[in-house]
């Protein structure tokens, strides 16, 4: 139980890697907040979690709804020790539309600045102000991979996550500067097994084959899973990375690395 005695608040977590990492947290003992702005979907996910956790809607884009939360957060648990800024869009959940540097909308790109990077800031001002009484606490900002690269036809997600990795950093320094023991850092997952893949997989017999070409460029070619992210997330949040703020850790198979791998040939 390396949380035992915390509670966590995690954003974005009806599904996929959010709904993973509150099912982690709790797991090792901490008390958590279930949030999405699909208020049924926290619900379900808190439900399977059992006692230990509640849930509620929350728009991270809403700095009332923050409030709310915290709010929540203090009358449910007495405070607040870890939060995970998991919330985000890419742009594309509504179908395809241009987002590359040359087309895209300013009311597109805006709609994902507005989630991905404001609601980050929103939860990190948030959870200081919530942690500082204790002067304690571990934010947790979920980036990506596209915010260490360029993507050019997902230029708004990338600009975003790129944000959140700069932010994360500004956090980290903030706090230690206050005297604070507050640590901020930021994790970069890269193709994770989501229902964000599904349409672009299928369920029939190509499904095999859409996934290795989707992964061929990743050194260990395959997917991760929600509960690789979840880990790092856990270990984040424990009292064994008190050192550690500022940070970046990509879940990427090794993409990041480099070249792909050959694979070895037998003498």
């Amino acid at each position: 139980m390396r949380l035992a005695g915390k509670s966590a608040l995690v954003t974005g977590a009806a599904r996929g890697i959010g709904a993973a990492i509150a099912q982690a947290l709790a797991a090792e003992g901490a008390r958590v907040l279930v949030t999405d702005i699909d208020g049924n979907g926290a619900a379900a996910v808190a439900a399977s979690i059992g006692d230990t956790s509640r849930a509620m809607a929350l728009d991270v884009r809403s700095e009332a709804e923050w409030d709310a939360a915290i709010d929540a957060a203090t009358a449910h648990f007495g405070g607040l020790d870890i939060l995970v800024n998991n919330a985000g869009i890419t742009g594309f959940e509504a179908g395809p539309v241009a987002h590359d540097p040359e087309h895209a909308s300013l009311a597109d790109w805006r709609a994902v600045i507005e989630t991905n990077l404001d609601g980050v800031f929103l939860g990190c001002r948030a959870a200081i102000r919530a942690m500082r009484p204790a002067g304690r606490g571990s934010i947790i900002n979920i980036s990506s991979r596209s915010g260490l690269v360029g993507i050019p036809a997902a230029s708004a997600y990338a600009a975003s996550k790129a944000a959140v990795r700069n932010h994360s950093k500004s956090v980290a320094l903030w706090c230690a500067g206050q005297g604070l023991d507050i640590r901020c850092n930021s994790v970069h997952p890269a193709a994770i097994l989501t229902p964000m893949w599904e349409p672009m997989l299928g369920d029939g017999p190509e499904r095999e084959a859409n996934m290795a070409a989707l992964v061929a460029d990743t050194p260990m070619r395959r997917f991760g899973t929600v509960e690789e992210v979840a880990a790092v997330v856990v270990m984040l949040s424990s009292d064994e990375c008190r050192y550690m703020t500022g940070t970046e850790i990509t879940i990427d198979g090794g993409l990041l690395a480099g070249s792909a791998a050959s694979p070895a040939v037998a003498d």
